[in-house]
């Protein structure tokens, strides 16, 4: 005896279920019943890539690799290094006024980018203290700087040096990078 797929297809009654499936009428009836599907699979596929899109999974997958690679830096330090571009100028121009509103600017910028990775504490110190335990940071520089903010703030007096200031800068400037890179 010959086994095809004849053979086969009878034994087990796949074909009359083919045939009877494949018939016009019951096609005709389950028609309305495509239908309603066609509109839950597109739905469906709809919130899946609404989800995919508006979901943080892309950023994550894909475009952080594709900028790291395009613009040969950390992805997130564009706007860091934007930002602090900006902050770097006022130390160009040399004035007293200007290094004084570098310190506090780079001060803030701190302070948004610990917020914005979501660090928290009711003061600076609580802040920086609460960072330094997931990331590594040079808390006691940190603070140094910070007080320096504070007696620029507070005190009108007060009078800073430039290369004083360029330290405290470099040491905004790490820990800014280090906190958006982690």
């Amino acid at each position: 005896m010959l086994i095809n797929w004849d053979n086969i297809y009878d034994s087990v009654g796949a074909k009359e279920f083919i045939y009877f499936i494949s018939s016009p009428a019951i096609q005709e009836s389950l028609f309305p019943v495509k239908i309603v599907f066609y509109f839950f699979s597109l739905f469906f596929f709809g919130a899946v890539i609404y989800f995919y899109v508006n979901s943080s999974y892309i950023q994550y997958q894909f475009l952080q690799d594709t900028s790291e690679f395009l613009f040969h830096e950390a992805y997130g330090l564009k706007k860091v290094n934007k930002s602090w571009k900006r902050i770097k100028k006022r130390v160009e121009f040399g004035s007293e006024s200007e290094l004084k509103l570098a310190v506090i600017e780079a001060d803030d910028f701190l302070y948004e980018t610990l917020e914005d990775a979501g660090y928290f504490g009711d003061t600076f110190e609580e802040l920086i203290t609460n960072t330094a335990k997931k990331i590594s940071l040079d808390t006691a520089a940190v603070l140094q700087a910070h007080a320096m903010r504070n007696s620029i703030v507070y005190e009108p007096d007060y009078v800073v040096d430039r290369e004083v200031v360029k330290k405290v800068l470099s040491v905004y400037e790490d820990t800014i990078k280090n906190i958006s890179i982690s």
